[in-house]
């Protein structure tokens, strides 16, 4: 008996190494596919911009060649399906931007980048320091963060994001489809039969990894946090060519990833009106603070980039987008330059090359590209002395986005009326206008306010050549400094996102209005420039208002710091799957072909999504905010349920082959059991039981 004992508790021990062993092996391919594919579109920089430095270069790298690889995927898909020989060559075809390295010009760019960037980490400098300091703390943030979105273990599958209980499962339904579907690209894993056309590129992008022997949790997570990283990057690198202030591009990131209104005073509410002492409570966190039925606008990190990967993909690359316009709208009008050279049409080969990778949007994030256009359309009318430039960023982007949509729109489920209706506040519900706006994002619009007025009155007061004023001392003198560096062109600038506020609290672009925030983001983004403008000319004048400006950032951060803590502490561990619900999607897997139609609860979590096989129907939260009509089909789901004639009519009729019964059905469909069990049952694990109804 000791024997056995022993024997058991060897190999159980054994097994446990080996699959940390192989999760570990799974995590470190992951990283080598990742870096890849950042090499490759690091190359690319080089067609884009000439003086970026070394981390800005990986940082875009990472996400354009994030969109390559998959768009590429994508192409060969329709050939080859996603299989791991299609995943590998796409890989391939994401490194040839590596041979524009080869010509002596780049090679010599690609040096001196890397002598400036070993410049930087030599010699020890307490700037040095702080500057290392705040891309590793930001960097080990965010894997802490993104760890939590995506947890696997003998319990089950769980999520340790508040907002990810139903986003969660229809990305993983959605990468299952690429990679255990029957055809390219798979129908509508949500809802069998119609076309998928939901911006899937960055779940594409996952089901290619998983092809090369990545894990699906090691491959979202390596995937979230290189494109967190990046948009954290390249805003740092925006807002620094936007005000030419170092401290305020350092601030932006920040102010970004923490944000959040006012709901630290409901914290501070809750904590007056229990026992426990403040770190009990910090370690107990009883809610989110900034997302809720008193809070709309929620945390960057919990309420979108944990939960829309489309947009943490897709963000990064907009900004590149929008960075290139910047750089045109900002260069003096042609006639006021000297040898200005425009006969080479290398001068517009970068907008042309960015406009490619901007093309990819809509299998990206659709609201980013809309975004992209406004403000295109926008700086062309107020600068169109850069009308060559401008020509050339919308050309390159005709020619990838107009197919995409166009094949998109063809065939497609949603409903474009949907999309489009007058909606006065956005998500403001009961409360009065102004108020929502103030309660949920803080001291933006007051610091947004004094930005704008900075950069006004200082470059009026530079353009009158006024000279220095009198009874300034010299930290007040650096303020005034450090406020002039922004350019006024930047105030035109901002008026496309100012006018995309406007329009997201007038009309709704999806059918369920908070979906709005999808736009709004983009106006909050470019409002961070103006904000952490005034809030370091605070930082710059005197002790005492260094002290306000700490306070500014505090009420700034204190919500979204808390709903972030709340997670990275592992506060929050919501199960999706059960063991039985991932023990029977495998067996649905080995036991239905690859183009099975499944009928199951219309919930987020049915087991059915693990199995890579598409349901006749499911989470109708999901269908409707996609713009699809599902109530006829509900009804019927409903009728086929309760058995009888005239389920099997409608069995025939949609081509339903196989039915899962769970708790989930039994808790709110109340299925006719007796009639399922003539059926041959394909898979079973405890109260999870699928019937073949047809071949």
């Amino acid at each position: 008996m000791r024997g056995s004992y022993g024997k058991f508790y060897r190999e159980a021990i054994i097994g446990y190494f080996k699959l940390q062993f192989s999760k570990a092996l799974a995590m470190i391919l992951g990283l080598i596919i990742l870096f890849a594919i950042t090499l490759g579109g690091a190359a690319l920089t080089y067609l884009i911009e000439d003086d970026e430095p070394l981390l800005w270069r990986f940082a875009a790298g990472c996400v354009i060649g994030s969109a390559i690889f998959g768009f590429s995927g994508f192409l060969l898909g329709f050939a080859m399906a996603i299989t791991p020989g299609a995943a590998a060559l796409a890989l391939l075809l994401t490194l040839v931007p590596l041979l524009l390295v080869l010509d002596q010009g780049r090679r010599k760019a690609v040096d001196r980048d890397r002598v400036l960037a070993r410049g930087k980490l030599q010699g020890a400098t307490g700037v040095k320091f702080l500057r290392f300091l705040y891309y590793a703390v930001s960097l080990g943030l965010l894997v802490l963060f993104f760890d939590r979105a995506i947890i696997i273990n003998d319990q089950g599958i769980f999520t340790g994001g508040s907002n990810n209980l139903g986003d969660l499962p229809f990305h993983l339904g959605a990468i299952y489809a690429f990679t255990e579907g029957a055809s390219f690209p798979p129908d509508n894993p949500n809802f069998a039969g119609v076309k998928f056309t939901y911006p899937f590129l960055a779940d594409l992008t996952t089901a290619m990894f998983m092809k090369l022997g990545v894990g699906a949790r090691e491959a979202m997570l390596v995937q979230n946090v290189g494109w967190a990283f990046s948009l954290l990057v390249v805003l740092e690198r925006l807002v620094l060519k936007l005000v030419n202030d170092r401290l305020a591009a350092k601030l932006a990131p920040v102010l970004l990833f923490l944000s959040g209104g006012l709901g630290f005073v409901v914290f501070f509410g809750d904590y007056l009106g229990q026992t426990k002492g403040l770190f009990e409570l910090l370690w107990n966190l009883p809610k989110d603070y900034t997302i809720s039925d008193q809070f709309r606008w929620g945390n960057s990190l919990t309420t979108l980039f944990l939960t829309q990967r489309s947009l943490l993909l897709g963000m990064p690359i907009a900004l590149i987008a929008v960075g290139l316009l910047w750089h045109a709208f900002s260069k003096p009008d042609r006639d006021e330059v000297v040898k200005e050279p425009t006969g080479s049409y290398l001068a517009f080969l970068p907008y042309f090359v960015t406009g490619l990778i901007a093309g990819m949007l809509p299998l990206i994030h659709v609201h980013s590209l809309a975004v992209v256009f406004v403000v295109g359309v926008f700086v062309l009318g107020m600068r169109r002395k850069r009308l060559p430039e401008y020509v050339s960023f919308a050309l390159g982007t005709a020619i990838v986005a107009i197919p995409l949509l166009a094949w998109t729109m063809n065939g497609s489920a949603t409903r474009t009326s949907e999309f489009i209706g007058f909606h006065f506040g956005w998500d403001k519900r009961d409360d009065y206008f102004l108020w929502f706006w103030l309660k949920n994002t803080g001291l933006v619009f007051p610091l947004l306010a004094a930005g704008v007025y900075l950069v006004w009155n200082c470059s009026r007061s530079v353009s009158k050549d006024t000279g220095p004023k009198k009874n300034l001392t010299k930290a007040e003198r650096e303020a005034e400094a450090a406020a002039v560096k922004a350019s006024p062109s930047l105030l035109l600038f901002y008026i496309p996102f100012a006018v995309l506020f406007v329009v997201s609290n007038v009309f709704k672009f999806a059918p369920w209005e908070w979906d709005n925030i999808k736009i709004l983001i983009y106006w909050h983004l470019m409002s961070l420039p103006l904000v952490a403008t005034a809030i370091a000319w605070l930082w710059r004048r005197s002790a005492g208002w260094k002290a306000v400006a700490a306070a500014t950032v505090l009420v700034l951060t204190m919500s979204g710091g808390l709903d972030v803590w709340r997670t990275v502490s592992k506060q929050i561990n919501y199960r999706v799957f059960e063991p039985d619900a991932v023990t029977v999607a495998t067996r649905i897997r080995a036991s239905t072909r690859p183009d099975a139609v499944v009928l199951n609860a219309p919930t987020y979590n049915s087991a059915v999504v693990l199995s890579g096989r598409s349901s006749f129907m499911r989470y109708s939260g999901h269908l409707g905010s996609h713009g699809i009509d599902y109530k006829r089909r509900e009804e019927d789901l409903k009728a086929i349920y309760r058995g009888g004639p005239q389920a099997e009519e409608l069995l025939r009729e949609h081509g339903i082959t196989h039915v899962l019964i769970s708790p989930e059905e039994r808790n709110t469909l109340s299925p006719n059991e007796q009639f399922f069990s003539r059926f041959p049952v394909i898979a079973e694990s405890g109260q999870y039981r699928v019937y073949k109804v047809a071949e």
